[in-house]
């Protein structure tokens, strides 16, 4: 066999779209020891210019990934399928069902080069027969042919990332139960860091989570070439979460570039879907791969862990209601519409807002009237007896002013009796609190905005992710992270501690993590700084709110309030009806 210095990783590539990548340069350093060093190069493109070196670097990231020990190699392909010497008809090589119809974007690749990457994607669909649902193995599997030297070494580039069975880690999504829940955790992220981007299409689309379900095409597949193989470079250091990084900078960037005053969106979720294509795949005109990946890394993203969280909760919200494989989903937007929705507070449009803020996976379900002061009257006990048994609920007061605020809880209100008598918080950093009238506006958990207000994690805990300086998030990003290790597979899943439980956090203060309480005389939403968010007597009948530490709110009405109507509503299997 020929040594790699001579190995021709160029073989598939059309030259004249590359340039000024060197395809003769000697390859420079290709193995690291030093993990920042590494992630550092990954990071400022240092192998852009290189086409060698570039290739043999990938080559030496893939043998290291922790592998199943029966795993297809190159060896299998050249058995199996034969290095072609000539030019391979894609027609004989059909696309398995896997890919969900996604095409095979070929880069900078030369158009007879298509059947090759067509007859490694059906080999990799004959070897691997657990993967069924792939959407983005076309596209890894096109940018991984332009450095390899031969149709086998992609291959088996591919086989590891599917095969890939470190603990909590994974590569590519590869059933459709990971690839929906990938799509709602994107959603849930868009939500928190593009709150702006995130407005915009809510306006525009009536199913955001369709728009959102593109996330993973955006990167894998629509980013011009100099972009994507960037992108590959962070993905195959760093891992998953390096894909949810890129997708939220690009909708940064799409919503600044539709700022700056480019066509209005069509009002359907299919025009949302395609204008952003067209910006992603124009993208090289506006914004460099350099200035992509500085924006990505600037996000004080989630730890792993918790994003992990995350991903097991809505893989076990999609569980629960049967979506395991491909199906048609109802428009949930749907869920809210003038029919089958009545409140005597918000409108079915002002609801619908609201379900634009709440997490993806109870977006999937339609709400449910729980509890209401005009029905079931002013009594905290009532309250209780109606709400419990429900998580989560969400809480809407108008006030004798005609003002409208509420707040998103997590936790069943069951919870405030853990405490015996003694009043005490509970609840997680996915309650919000929000105000409609005047004008809407809503209040997250402090920690996910001001992530310094936590500590670093202490020894023994997962090692933190990096910042863009190749320093730990904990310092350069002032990145809070989880301590608890959550299992690897949904079978654990109903023992995790919730998405972010204010336990996984090393708060430097308490007050930052008062989301909910109850006891006989009031309830109390938010704490610490100059009062509570919200605060309502046990006749729900007077009010109070202020500026408080845990949502950094300003009073969500006016600050002593008497209350016209209360109502709290619950979030009803929507695929169930």
């Amino acid at each position: 066999m020929a040594s790699e210095e001579q190995e021709d990783f160029g073989v598939f590539v059309d030259w004249a779209q590359m340039g000024d990548v060197s395809r003769d340069a000697a390859p420079g350093k290709t193995e690291y020891k030093d993990l920042k060093e590494l992630k550092l190069h990954a990071r400022t493109g240092q192998w852009t210019r290189n086409h060698s070196q570039r290739a043999l670097v990938y080559r030496q990231l893939i043998k290291a990934l922790p592998c199943r020990a029966v795993t297809a190699d190159a060896a299998v392909y050249r058995d199996i399928v034969g290095n072609a010497s000539s030019k391979r008809n894609p027609a004989n090589f059909p696309l398995p069902e896997f890919v969900d119809g996604a095409a095979v974007p070929l880069y900078c690749l030369k158009p007879e080069s298509l059947g090759s990457v067509h007859a490694v994607i059906s080999c990799v669909a004959g070897e691997f027969p657990d993967v069924s649902h792939c959407p983005a193995l076309p596209a890894v599997v096109s940018l991984l042919m332009h450095w390899s030297a031969d149709e086998s070494q992609c291959f088996e580039a591919a086989g590891r990332l599917l095969a890939c069975n470190e603990p909590g880690r994974r590569m590519l999504d590869q059933t459709f139960l990971a690839y929906q829940s990938s799509c709602m955790t994107f959603g849930d992220l868009a939500h928190k860091y593009c709150p702006a981007a995130h407005k915009l299409i809510v306006a525009a689309a009536t199913d955001v989570l369709e728009v959102y379900a593109d996330w993973q095409r955006w990167v894998l597949g629509d980013l011009p070439f100099a972009h994507a193989a960037r992108v590959m470079d962070v993905f195959l250091v760093e891992g998953y979460k390096v894909l949810y990084r890129i997708a939220l900078a690009i909708l940064k960037f799409y919503r600044k570039h539709k700022a700056a005053g480019a066509t209005p969106l069509q009002q359907d979720s299919a025009g949302v879907k395609a204008d952003i294509q067209a910006f992603v795949r124009g993208i090289g005109g506006s914004v460099s791969p350099d200035k992509l990946l500085e924006k990505a890394f600037s996000i004080r993203l989630f730890s792993r862990k918790e994003i992990t969280l995350l991903q097991l909760a809505n893989e076990k919200s999609l569980q629960q209601r049967g979506i395991t494989v491909r199906q048609k989903r109802r428009n949930v937007q749907l869920a809210v519409n003038a029919e089958n929705f009545s409140s005597e507070i918000v409108s079915a449009k002002e609801m619908k807002e609201i379900w634009s803020w709440i997490p993806e996976r109870f977006a999937l379900c339609q709400p449910q009237l729980l509890f209401t002061t005009s029905t079931h009257g002013c009594s905290l006990n009532r309250f209780y007896s109606h709400c419990e048994g429900y998580e989560p609920t969400l809480l809407l007061i108008r006030t004798t002013n005609k003002e409208v605020c509420g707040a998103f809880l997590s936790t069943d209100w069951e919870e405030r009796k853990r405490g015996g008598n003694k009043l005490s918080y509970f609840g997680t950093g996915e309650c919000f609190v929000f105000r409609m009238k005047p004008e809407m506006e809503r209040y997250e958990w402090v920690v996910i905005k001001h992530p310094e207000l936590a500590n670093s994690t202490p020894a023994g805990s997962e090692e933190p992710d990096e910042g863009a300086n190749g320093t730990s998030d904990a310092n350069a990003n002032s990145h809070s992270l989880p301590v608890e290790t959550p299992p690897t597979s949904t079978t654990d899943s109903a023992h995790l501690s919730p998405f972010l439980a204010a336990r996984h956090f090393h708060l430097n203060v308490r007050n930052t993590s008062m989301f909910m309480a109850g006891s006989v005389d009031s309830i109390i939403i938010g704490g610490g700084g100059e009062g509570n968010a919200l605060y309502i007597d046990s006749e729900l009948n007077h009010g109070r709110t202020g500026r408080c530490t845990t949502f950094d709110n300003p009073p969500l009405c006016t600050e002593s309030f008497q209350i016209a109507l209360l109502e709290v509503w619950g979030f009803q299997d929507a695929m169930a009806t």
